[in-house]
C-alpha cells in the first residue's frame, strides 16, 4: 500500500487507519496563528457506516487505499448467500449475507447493483439508488385522507416496508430512494 500525507488528501478517498478501512468523507487544513497547523478530517468507516470526527499534524502520514466500484447484476440468493454477476466476465461472485446487510430488502433479481473493492477486498454492496416496486399491502385510504404530508406504512414487492401517501393503493408503482427508504413518486 502507498504511503500519502495529509497534503494529498482528496474527498473520498481511501485510507486504512488502524487495520480499518475508512473512506475520506471531508477535511480541512487549518493554520492557527500561533502553533503549528494541523489537518481536521472526517472518516467513514466502510464496515460499519459510522462517521468520525478526527484531527492530526500537517504533514502526516497515512496507508493509502484503492476503492473499486464494479458494476455487477444481482441474480438470486440461495439462502446462504447473494450471487452476483460481473457484467464483462459473465463470473458469479457470492457474497454473504451479512455484507448485504439491510441492503437486502431492496434487492430484485436482475437489477444492477455496485460493489465497493477496498485493495481487491469486498467491502459492501450497493443497490440501485432508486427503484421502480409495486405495493403489495397497504391499508386502503379514505376518501378526504388528503392532508397534506399524511402518510401510511406499505409493503413492496421486495417485502419492503415504506411509507407512502394516504391516496395510494395496492397494485400501485411507485418510485423508492434506497438510500434513505423514502417513497419519492408514483411511477
Amino acid at each position: 500500500m502507498a504511503s500519502i500525507t495529509t497534503a494529498d488528501f482528496k474527498n473520498g478517498m481511501g485510507l486504512k487507519i488502524k487495520d480499518k478501512i475508512y473512506t475520506l468523507v471531508e477535511f480541512q487544513h487549518v493554520k492557527p496563528g500561533k502553533g503549528g497547523a494541523f489537518v481536521r478530517y472526517k472518516t467513514r468507516d466502510l464496515k460499519t457506516g459510522r462517521v468520525v470526527e478526527n484531527t492530526c499534524n500537517a504533514g502526516s502520514k497515512f496507508e493509502s487505499v484503492q476503492l473499486i466500484t464494479k458494476e455487477m447484476q444481482y441474480l438470486y440468493n440461495d439462502g446462504v448467500s447473494y450471487i452476483f454477476m460481473d457484467n464483462e466476465t459473465y463470473e458469479q461472485i457470492p457474497v454473504p449475507e451479512d455484507m448485504v446487510g439491510d441492503n437486502s430488502k431492496w434487492l430484485r433479481e436482475n437489477d444492477t447493483c455496485q460493489l465497493l473493492y477496498a485493495d481487491e477486498d469486498l467491502m459492501g454492496v450497493n443497490p440501485p439508488m432508486f427503484i421502480i416496486a409495486t405495493v403489495t399491502e397497504t391499508v386502503p385510504g379514505a376518501k378526504g385522507d388528503t392532508v397534506q404530508g399524511a402518510y401510511k406504512p406499505a409493503t413492496i414487492d421486495t417485502g419492503a416496508q415504506v411509507q407512502v401517501p394516504m391516496y395510494l393503493n395496492e397494485g400501485e408503482q411507485i418510485k423508492i430512494d434506497t438510500r434513505t427508504g423514502e417513497f419519492v413518486a408514483r411511477a
